[in-house]
């Protein structure tokens, strides 16, 4: 089972008693603040939860699997998420 954005808003609704819509915008309020903050190189902490950051993927050699020859593959960030201990013990329950 997965749970969704909108599983989400709608859990954030019944527990504060807003709308399925002023929950929905709070959710991705607070996804597309943490979008922000990484895009710009920020860190995001979230105590009991875990932080969010990017780190840089250096360049390197690969192989194009269609052609074999051999390419360089640039330097990229990736976004990083690291649980804090809190989660990482309910998960391990």
């Amino acid at each position: 089972m997965s749970v969704t954005k909108a599983d989400i808003a709608e859990r954030v609704a019944r527990s504060t008693g807003v709308t399925r819509r002023d929950a929905l915008m709070s959710v991705e309020t607070l996804l597309e603040s943490i979008k922000k903050a990484l895009e710009k190189g920020d860190k995001v902490s979230i105590v009991g939860f875990g932080t969010f950051k990017t780190k840089l993927k250096n360049s390197r050699k690969g192989r194009n699997p269609r052609t074999g020859d051999s390419i360089q593959i640039p330097d990229k960030r990736v976004a990083f998420f690291k649980p804090g201990k809190e989660l990482r013990d309910i998960v391990n329950r």
